[in-house]
């Protein structure tokens, strides 16, 4: 009997029989991919071409430069004090000397620190255009 439980009780059981489910389901699987389009549009792939010359070795980076914020508002360009103002043209000169290969610009605060200051940092570094920039965490 089909409701009948193992023990001899009069309950009904619990366990459902799922395999006709699982044949439901896969033939329904096989329709869909015997009946699905095969897709007949060429696909264009670049592939790389052998060449002579090998590429040239990457350079060297630059060391980053360490931009401290003190709980003070202070900022320290490489551990020497500098004024907020003078920022935007000291990093426009690190980015002049090579675009392709700009230093990171490490930026160190502390947890007191006004983020008023970090914010005109970061606005001096967008506006000369660095583009590695990273938050040290201590």
């Amino acid at each position: 009997m089909a409701f009948a439980n193992s023990s001899g009780g009069g309950g009904a059981m619990a366990d459902i029989n799922v395999t006709p489910l699982v044949d439901v389901l896969l033939v329904l699987l096989i329709i869909f991919m015997v009946t699905m389009p095969i897709q007949s549009v060429p696909v264009d792939v670049d592939l790389p071409q052998k060449t002579l010359n090998p590429p040239p070795q990457p350079k060297e980076p630059p060391d980053p430069i360490r931009l401290r914020i003190d709980a003070a508002g202070q900022v320290f360009w490489n551990d020497t004090p500098t004024p907020v103002n003078a920022l935007q043209t000291m990093m426009r000169t690190e980015v002049e000397r090579d675009p392709a290969n700009q230093p990171t610009l490490e930026i160190d605060t502390s947890d007191d620190a006004d983020y008023g200051v970090l914010a005109k940092v970061l606005a001096s570094a967008k506006n000369a255009e660095m583009i590695k920039i990273g938050f040290v965490q201590n």
